[in-house]
């Protein structure tokens, strides 16, 4: 199977970070995309996945800012079996949709849960425990069918750092091949700099998480958002990029060693 890396270039952030140097690190240019910033219309979806087919899903994919985290949703389509999507991110990303023609960045992930038909379980990891409470509330949530709440398993910021995270364990399904999608908004500002508010994980805490999916060997795609945002003052952009850019590359490295690809 090939594998292919991915950098998917929307608003240039990646220009000023040290991008990990490898030759099958594939450039992107998706900048001309029109409509696509925080929402993304029936049009540019058509165009992001037309651009992104012919390199397959397999392999580690850079997908710029959080605005852009429903490319996930646009990469998992092309897995034609039964998987189960590993979400770290400090949001749920399951919100109602405001405009229902149109998928955004804050509701992609529900999106998925509800129509992907080969989506067998969705491991949702990071988001506060009153945010994962809103998504199963039956008066405001999405997740309210018995059906979608068996899908989805949730591991709050609080279960994590209590320990008690543990105790759901048992609940993930552990014979379905995994696709991996990274939102470093769930990072401490110690380690990236995004455009949303962001949690208070460690690298090394996130890289542990990892562990006990990437050692299942059967890993589908992996993809990392959460780039800063654009128009800082530069003094602030300097370093957010340099704090992106470092670990930009050790999550690669990371992945590249553990996940074989």
């Amino acid at each position: 199977m090939t594998t292919n890396h991915l950098i998917l270039d929307f608003s240039h952030v990646y220009c000023d970070e040290k991008i990990p140097k490898n030759d099958r690190v594939h450039w992107l240019d998706c900048s001309d995309i029109a409509e696509c910033d925080l929402y993304c219309s029936k049009r540019a979806e058509e165009e992001i996945r037309a651009r992104i087919e012919p390199y397959g899903i397999r392999g580690i994919h850079f997908l710029d800012s959080g605005n852009y985290h429903y490319v996930t949703g646009i990469m998992t389509e092309q897995i034609k079996q039964g998987f189960s999507l590993i979400l770290f991110d400090h949001h749920t990303d399951m919100q109602k949709p405001m405009i229902e023609h149109m998928t955004s960045c804050g509701d992609w992930a529900g999106k998925v849960l509800k129509t992907n038909p080969w989506l067998q379980q969705l491991i949702l990891i990071g988001p506060q425990e009153r945010d994962i409470r809103q998504i199963y509330s039956e008066k405001e949530g999405l997740v309210t069918s018995t059906e979608l709440r068996e899908k989805l398993v949730t591991f709050s910021a609080e279960e994590i750092q209590s320990g008690e995270a543990g105790n759901k364990i048992s609940k993930i399904k552990k014979n379905f091949p995994v696709y991996i999608s990274i939102d470093k908004d769930i990072l401490d500002e110690e380690y990236s700099e995004t455009n949303w508010s962001q949690g208070k994980m460690s690298l090394p805490v996130l890289e542990r998480l990892l562990m006990p999916f990437l050692k299942s060997g059967n890993i589908l795609g992996i993809d990392i958002c959460g780039e800063c945002q654009q128009g800082m003052l530069l003094p602030q952009y300097l370093e957010a990029e340099e704090i992106n850019g470092e670990t930009n590359k050790e999550l690669f490295d990371f992945l590249m060693h553990y996940s074989h690809m």
